[in-house]
């Protein structure tokens, strides 16, 4: 059933002591230009967030003018975003330090080209190179298989998350991307579904597993007809008929996870582990770089190393440095239902090693 929102009393936003500072009739031209320009209305709220960040930093030390901007303030605030913590004490990686970097250095160029300056202050700044960081933990076929049949499927809301959770480890769609997707961009019947304006505002066709496809037709027969309140084309909608909000998909997907035991990620950890199961199958990995939709393949290259199966047998097979007595045991006479002790195997291999460094 369609759930109704409780009214909740009006929440006072403090005022923003930098309101006043004219960097931001500037900054309100750049978000409409990022627009008009082309890029995304995401990349256009990200820049705005970032500039307003910067804003407040400079409206605290007595900056209101673009031209009062030089170098040496730029990296001033480098500095003041390499030594900012946040609230559990960490410091901010590199990754965020780029991005709240990023969008300022946008700003002025576009203010040195629109020539509200003479000069771009950030056009020598050097911005911390993010590292390609491999995930914290890659779910396994088993694990993805505990998480997905933790969802409750006897409810409404379980089969719509079933619905979900297929989709995102099938198709390998970003959080985004499935927030967006709307009734006309899956085919069940062809298995395939479309995302549209994906990142870098790019279409592309990807295929659907037949798993999440059945899940998908019972969804829509059994669950969306009763969670629809307005007339809305959204695929996915919530216990209130909306679209979901993308910390409230990556909190519900984190739930089922830690009830799954695994203590880290949401919901891109489905896409990491489409693409390294699909490569440790054998996959080409120009096919998986393009159904994750990345521009360059070595976007797609950091999942060579994370498929570590095919890189365990052949260590296996080729390193030198084997316990040859265990494969001898393990393939020596005797009945075939004798079981092998491995760990008493592997023990005495050791032990063997152990006395001939003995000896040396």
């Amino acid at each position: 059933m369609l759930r109704s929102k409780q009214k909740s009393g009006v929440r006072r936003v403090p005022p923003d002591p930098s309101a006043a500072n004219p960097l931001h009739a500037w900054a309100r031209r750049f978000c409409e230009w990022t627009v008009t320009a082309g890029l995304s209305p995401s990349t256009a709220k990200m820049r705005q967030i970032n500039v307003h960040y910067f804003i407040v930093w400079a409206d605290a030390r007595g900056l209101a003018h673009p031209g009062e901007v030089t170098r040496p303030v730029l990296q001033r605030y480098q500095r003041a975003l390499y030594l900012a913590r946040k609230s559990n004490g960490e410091a901010l990686a590199h990754s965020s330090q780029a991005a709240r970097l990023q969008p300022v250095i946008a700003f002025f160029k576009w203010l040195t080209r629109e020539g509200h300056i003479l000069s771009n202050p950030a056009a020598d700044l050097d911005v911390p190179k993010p590292a390609r960081q491999l995930p914290k933990h890659l779910m396994s076929i088993t694990e993805v298989e505990n998480v997905i049949n933790g969802t409750p499927v006897h409810t409404l809301q379980g089969i719509r998350d079933r619905a979900m959770l297929e989709t995102l480890y099938s198709s390998g769609i970003r959080r985004s991307e499935l927030i967006a997707l709307s009734l006309f961009h899956v085919d069940i019947e062809r298995g395939t579904l479309m995302v549209r304006q994906g990142k870098g505002r790019k279409d592309r066709l990807v295929p659907l597993g037949a798993r999440a496809c059945a899940w998908l037709r019972r969804y829509l027969r059994e669950v969306r007809p009763e969670l629809i309140g307005v007339d809305t084309a959204v695929l996915f909608l919530t216990d209130y008929g909306e679209s979901f909000e993308k910390n409230r998909l990556s909190d519900l997907v984190k739930g089922y996870m830690l009830a799954a035991g695994i203590p880290h990620g949401s919901c891109h950890a489905f896409r990491h582990a489409m693409a390294t199961h699909m490569l440790e199958a054998g996959a080409d990995i120009r096919y998986i770089q393009v159904m994750l939709g990345h521009s360059q393949l070595s976007t797609t290259e950091i999942y060579t190393h994370v498929a570590i199966a095919q890189l365990k047998a052949v260590h296996t097979l080729t390193h030198p440095a084997r316990l040859e007595r265990l494969a001898t045991a393990a393939e020596g006479p005797g009945p075939a239902s004798t079981p092998i002790d491995t760990q008493s195997l592997l023990d005495e291999a050791l032990e063997a090693d152990l006395a001939a460094g003995d000896e040396i």
